[in-house]
């Protein structure tokens, strides 16, 4: 991103002290990643002291001063690059923090123009108008100043309660409206991951909504919506921007609310086309209407299982797909390609570090490797290797829903989306796991999963088993006959008016994250 930026890069060589240091190796694996000369890097050990000062003077020398865009500055606002006078104010939020006593503190870089405390901005890409409370600069703490000029770096204090209104990326501006324009680049952050986010007590629901609130007020990629299970009660559905950053979440909740909740298994975002205008269908569900040919489509952002259209009212489906970067040593290379390629990877290409390490490209779909992929990878590689992934675009291919029956009965939470290539085997461990989870009735229970009508899997969970007959000490054996005739037909009847109770416990068990 440096790189593609043209900022100016200072390569530094650290832990030079250590015994184990590979000078020579590392220095070729730099040259190598940024194409900078070997004179350019600093070998460095903060612990010793060596070269400290060479990284100190490098900074002032090599990079260069902060600029405005009347003299020159690299920023295309409204295609008029150094065409805006100094009397417009125009600047990018690059950071933000919240503070429990001033609210948000953003963090900018100024381009054009003078801020100081009492002017009014705007942030652009909420068109919201704002005061600023208090200017200043870092030192390494917050330095009030009487004003931020073009060129400078800064934070402005605006009274500003959430994070969501002061988006990294956005662009606050005051001036001439003919030169409202965003700095270009500014995307809104969407979550790619989500999962169910539930209280272990169900007395806790309030409490988890006040500090999810909280979270959100630091954590501005953070989304959330309530949401209902008939096990695991009311909770929400949280957005995040990876695995990463769901583990994150999970563990503040834990650490510095203390609050122990229940976290589903990850899912991603898939999107659904169905023909003709459905926005009054779906009022609770993200939709966009596409114009494709002649024809109208609604296109669906289906984040939860539970809320996909019935089968034969959409055409197609589409996943998200990553660009996924395995680096491995060079030995493990085969394995590597073996376990993307059971995970419906896409071989792209394969670089080399050095002669010992290696750089596998995958376009792979994101499901494949929000579950059990990072744990497989470690394992068949002893740990050596790793893993980097990207959002690239959304992919067509053939997904289905598969529903769980428990007793002919549907049991809505344990509902998944899957390709039809591994249905089947999502199938058959889902209703082994329901076999070992569900407890015993006096009748036997069907377990199945189907995709529409059709069964895929099933396995059975026998009645307990009474022996009617142990009594008997003697006589004809139709008497025997008799009473298991008699006992059937009640186990029958049972199966047909029984209810089927599924423990709490056993929803946890298999809908929790692993």
């Amino acid at each position: 991103m440096a790189i593609d930026h043209n900022l100016v890069i200072i390569p530094v060589l650290n832990k030079i002290d250590l015994p184990s240091a590979d000078i020579p190796r590392v220095t070729r694996e730099i040259v190598s990643l940024i194409g900078c000369d070997e004179a350019d890097i600093i070998p460095v050990s903060a612990k010793v002291g060596t070269n400290v000062e060479k990284v100190l003077d490098a900074i002032v020398e090599r990079i260069p001063e902060p600029r405005s865009i009347a003299e020159g500055g690299k920023i295309i606002a409204n295609n008029a690059e150094g065409k805006i006078p100094d009397s417009v104010k125009l600047g990018l939020i690059f950071d933000s923090q919240y503070d429990s006593y001033r609210g948000v503190v953003i963090y900018i870089k100024l381009f054009s123009g003078e801020i100081k405390r009492g002017d009014k901005i705007t942030l652009m890409s909420t068109d919201t108008v704002v005061d600023i409370l208090e200017v200043g600069c870092f030192k390494p703490e917050y330095h009030p100043l009487p004003s931020l000029k073009a060129g400078e770096i800064g934070y402005i204090v605006t009274g500003i309660k959430t994070l969501q209104e002061a988006r990294v990326g956005d662009t606050i501006f005051a001036g001439a409206e003919q030169y409202k324009h965003p700095i270009p680049g500014f995307q809104k952050v969407t979550p790619y991951v989500f999962a169910g986010v539930y209280p272990v007590d169900t007395e806790d629901y309030n409490q988890l909504k006040t500090d999810i609130e909280k979270l959100k007020m630091s954590d501005s990629s953070l989304t959330n919506e309530h949401e209902v299970s008939p096990a695991l009660g009311h909770g929400f559905r949280c957005g995040f921007l990876g695995l990463l950053h769901m583990e994150i979440v999970k563990e503040r909740l834990d650490r510095e609310f203390d609050l122990d909740v229940i976290l589903t298994s990850p899912q991603v975002t898939y999107q659904v086309m169905m023909p003709g205008d459905h926005s009054h269908d779906f009022k609770n569900t993200p939709l966009k209407l596409e114009k494709l040919g002649d024809r109208t489509y609604t296109r669906l952002w289906i984040r939860n299982p539970e809320h996909l259209p019935e089968p034969g009212t959409y055409e197609w489906m589409e996943e998200p797909i990553v660009k996924l970067e395995i680096i491995t040593r060079s030995d493990m290379v085969g394995e590597m390609m073996k376990l993307a390629q059971e995970h419906r990877g896409i071989y792209k290409n394969q670089t080399y570090i050095d002669e010992t390490r290696s750089i596998l490209t995958y376009e792979i779909p994101m499901a494949e490797i929000i579950t059990d992929f990072y744990d497989d990878l470690k394992s068949r590689s002893s740990g050596y290797a790793s893993m980097s992934y990207e959002q690239l675009n959304y992919k067509r291919d053939d997904l289905v829903k598969i529903d769980i029956l428990v007793n002919n009965e549907r049991i809505s939470a344990f509902s998944t989306i899957a390709h039809r290539s591994k249905a089947y085997h999502v199938g058959v461990e889902l209703c082994t796991k329901l076999k070992e989870a569900i407890p015993k009735q006096l009748f036997s229970i069907p377990i199945q999963a189907a995709i529409g009508a059709k069964v895929i899997a099933r396995e059975t969970i026998s009645a307990y088993r009474k022996d009617v007959t142990g009594y008997l000490y003697g006589g004809d054996v139709t008497r025997k006959n008799k009473l298991l005739d008699k006992q059937k037909k009640g186990k029958k009847k049972m199966k047909e008016f029984g209810k089927v109770s599924i423990p709490s416990e056993t929803f946890i068990d298999i809908l929790k994250k692993k």
